[in-house]
């Protein structure tokens, strides 16, 4: 009778067990899902806010020439902001576009420069933060960081809204800046956090500079077309209130007061060690090098159009519009090459520099509207191949080489950016001035041709294998929350794919052993992460 008895409180015991293991597997397997839903939603906070960052940096353009005429005390007064098809006449705004340049022409010097310093100073103020805010979202975890950049933005946007003069306009041009700093590159890092692997991670960031290539280009004529309707101050309002929504989305996903994932991460790589580490110097170079030609480009082809080839308004405002496609064509099929063939990555970025190149030096060369589309789409698609090739190889090389944070590294990235477009509006006219436009458009092609071959550098490197990083290693040792155990199944689901048939019962031992390991554990994690 005692034997039977222990028989059967045996069956009861490793019947109990059991249901627990297959209750927290079908808990693992919800998280799973909600942890999957949960970052495509925060891939389309980050979207939302690239594309505001990029909106905003652009829709001021069909402002300028009014706040223009205002300092010249002439003629033309400031417009106020109120509908047009009132009382008002409609001389005032008929010889502007509702697609204008990117950058008004036709000022004066000493306006030619405060123009300049304005659309200036966002880049300078973000390239003096961008340290700072890398190293902090390494320390804090990227939500933060994030949410700050957009309460900082929404003020900027705000500001920009109710300006009535340079002054108000410099200083909201500056608050963006700042809050770019911090929404930029905490957005992207947060991408390469939740797209740990391959191609999601690569799908994830072309989406991304998708959205950022759409509000650039996009802007001016939302701006314009608002502007002209509807008044000043309505453009600015609409961006404002799209990024109250995005940082109300971004409290209800992942409220960073209540984040546990921050207590499990190591302490990643200091800025200044990734800032000498060749390979990621090699990238950041290149970034910087192929962003040049349209950094320079947006403040002065307007006047060589309208001086050269006698250019109308409206084409001169329809200049970047087509390159939008060839933008995102480029972003599909690097992000398709980078899937079938990963290792090419640098590949595509060399050619993307040779595209950018040839593209630059054929501008001068055009001698109506629709030749010069060509090689601006050119530039773009080139752009593209390098953006999208080159970005996630930045958090491979973190991978690889240091501890995978990724603050610090895309706030490099956001620095050779901001580089290009800090120069841009204030050297690129007076290299035209002194040198000539032609002149300008051969040494930027020159220059990304010749970078084109360094990054042959990174051609063994990129055949690497990602090794255990102190995240990894840690992982290994068993998870300490349900964030880390949906990461560990995450891997070894990856993993699964590619290993022997003769592994796969293994590997399941394996896993039997961790899973009842994770089952006698308190289930605390579980309330961290609803």
């Amino acid at each position: 009778m005692s034997e039977a008895g222990g028989a059967d409180r045996a069956r009861a015991a490793v019947a109990r067990l059991a249901e627990a293991v297959g209750d927290r597997r079908r808990r693992l397997g919800t998280a799973m899902g909600e942890a999957r839903r949960q970052r495509r939603l925060l891939l389309l906070v980050v979207c939302v806010a690239l594309l505001l960052d990029n909106m905003l940096y652009m829709v001021i353009v069909p402002i300028i020439p009014d706040y223009i005429a205002a300092m010249r005390g002439g003629e033309h007064a400031a417009r106020p902001s109120t509908p047009a098809g009132g009382n008002e006449s409609g001389s005032g705004g008929g010889n502007r576009s509702l697609l204008p340049a990117r950058y008004p022409v036709g000022a004066g010097g000493n306006e030619d420069v405060q123009i300049g310093v304005l659309f200036a100073s966002k880049a300078m103020l973000q390239l003096l933060v961008n340290p700072l805010s890398g190293t902090l979202i390494d320390r804090v975890g990227y939500e933060a960081p994030l949410l700050a950049g957009l309460a900082v933005m929404f003020l900027s946007t705000t500001t920009f809204a109710f300006a009535q003069n340079y002054a108000t306009l410099f200083a909201a041009r500056s608050l963006q800046g700042l809050g770019s700093a911090f929404a930029d590159t905490a957005g992207i890092a947060l991408i390469a956090d939740r797209y740990a692997e391959e191609p999601a991670r690569s799908r994830a960031l072309g989406t991304a500079l998708a959205c950022i290539s759409f509000g650039s280009l996009a802007a001016p004529p939302f701006g314009g077309v608002l502007y002209e309707f509807a008044g000043q101050r309505v453009p600015f309002l609409v961006l404002a209130c799209v990024c109250l929504l995005d940082g109300v989305l971004l409290l209800a996903l992942a409220p960073p007061w209540a984040s546990g994932a921050r207590a499990n991460m190591p302490v990643g790589t200091p800025i200044h060690r990734l800032m000498v580490d060749p390979y990621i110097a090699v990238v950041a170079g290149a970034l910087a090098t192929c962003n040049i030609p349209l950094a320079f480009l947006e403040p002065t082809i307007a006047n060589w159009m309208k001086e050269s080839m006698g250019a109308s308004e409206w084409e001169v405002g329809l200049t970047w519009l087509p390159a939008f496609f060839p933008h995102v064509l480029g972003v599909y099929v690097t992000v398709r090459l980078a899937a079938a063939y990963p290792h090419l990555q640098w590949f595509y970025g060399a050619l993307g520099m040779a595209i950018i190149g040839a593209s630059s030096c054929l501008v001068p060369a055009c001698r109506n509207f629709g030749q010069v589309i060509v090689p601006l789409c050119g530039i773009c698609f080139g752009i593209a191949l390098v953006d999208t090739a080159l970005l996630p190889t930045l958090a491979f090389l973190v991978d690889v080489r240091h501890v995978s944070v990724y603050g610090s590294v895309y706030a490099i990235a956001d620095i050779s950016y901001c580089v290009a477009y800090a120069l841009g509006p204030i050297v690129a006219g007076q290299i035209v001035h002194t040198m000539g436009f032609a002149q300008l458009n051969l040494g930027m092609g020159l220059a990304n041709v010749l970078y084109a071959p360094v990054l042959l550098l990174l051609k063994n490197v990129c055949q690497m294998k990602p090794s255990h990083s102190e995240r990894n290693i840690l992982l290994e040792e068993g998870p300490k929350g349900l964030y880390d155990t949906i990461k560990m199944e995450e891997r070894k689901g990856m993993s699964k794919s590619l290993q022997p048939a003769g592994e796969t019962e293994e590997n399941g031992m394996d896993s039997y052993r961790r899973d009842l390991t994770g089952a006698s554990e308190e289930d605390s994690s579980d309330y961290e992460y609803s």
